[in-house]
């Protein structure tokens, strides 16, 4: 399948962070606030488990990612730059529904509340704007 920006909903670029983990998901996009950022991905077979089915450990990536690069964003807002990265504490994550082949994949954090050595943080996963999971995630940070 290849992508073209109309199949891209708007505010949304490519993902400015890759990493070997996410490489073969990619394209990813994001779209970023001053406190969330926001990652969504046109999904693919390369993101399906054998049955076909968009694979739970896609979603809950994606959004343990999502939710980290806003907390990040969060500390950044509140002018704690000296912050030297997160690392995950924990990560829950509820499936509300299937998300289908051609539907874009959207994770968009709702919550994020910084502490002095922790960020909790929740999300919303939407397929075609429909509901497929929630999230949430708690992350050390680093000194």
């Amino acid at each position: 399948m290849t992508m073209t920006a109309t199949d891209v909903p708007s505010g949304f670029e490519r993902h400015f962070r890759t990493s070997p983990f996410t490489d073969p998901w990619e394209p990813l996009y994001s779209r970023q606030d001053p406190r969330k950022v926001m990652i969504g991905v046109r999904l693919r077979e390369a993101h399906c488990n054998s049955r076909g089915l968009v694979h739970g450990g896609l979603i809950a990536s994606l959004a343990d990612n999502a939710m980290g690069l806003s907390a990040g964003a969060a500390l950044r807002t509140e002018g704690r730059d000296t912050v030297k990265g997160l690392v995950t504490v924990s990560l829950t994550t509820d499936y509300l529904g299937p998300a289908k082949l051609g539907s874009w994949l959207e994770v968009d954090t709702h919550f994020v509340k910084t502490g002095g050595s922790l960020c909790f943080t929740d999300c919303l996963v939407l397929a075609d704007g429909e509901p497929v999971a929630r999230a949430n995630a708690s992350f050390k940070i680093l000194k």
